[in-house]
């Protein structure tokens, strides 16, 4: 790092400071429209949004599942959700399918959204608030049976 607070490039040039994760959730946030708790309920409830929960295990079984989600970890994400991948899910049906991935609370789903419009799943979405906001809502979870 340079006195002026730059950081110096591969080629040892001074540029920008690279942004913080705050800056980058606001980007990705800017190139799609998030959605609420209750919307999102609505959306599955008519047939016209795949939920995708990516909390890992150990908060699944602690808060338990949305009914009808699908459980996707988040390092399968973009093989299983991409339309043309040979790992995908059947749910994974084309471009054109409205995903609402959801988290813990709303940061990770974020990122995970703009990852999977990189894949052109252009209406890819994240859950406002995550997990935590569905339950505070009371809308419907059930506990993880072993």
């Amino acid at each position: 790092m340079s006195d002026t607070g730059e950081h110096l490039t591969a080629t040892g040039t001074a540029g920008e400071r690279p942004p913080g994760i705050d800056e980058i959730l606001e980007r990705v946030r800017a190139g799609y429209r998030r959605i609420e708790a209750r919307e999102a309920h609505q959306a599955a409830l008519a047939g016209d949004a795949l939920l995708v929960d990516i909390r890992y295990a150990a908060l699944r079984e602690r808060d338990g599942l949305i009914p009808g989600a699908v459980v996707v970890e988040r390092n399968e994400l973009e093989w299983r959700l991409d339309p043309q991948g040979s790992h995908r899910l059947p749910e994974a049906t084309g471009h054109d399918l409205r995903i609402v991935v959801i988290c813990n609370e709303g940061y990770a789903s974020s990122l995970a959204a703009a990852s999977l419009h990189q894949l052109g799943l252009h209406r890819a979405t994240d859950l406002v608030g995550g997990f935590q906001a569905w339950r505070a809502e009371g809308l419907p979870v059930e506990p993880v049976t072993p």
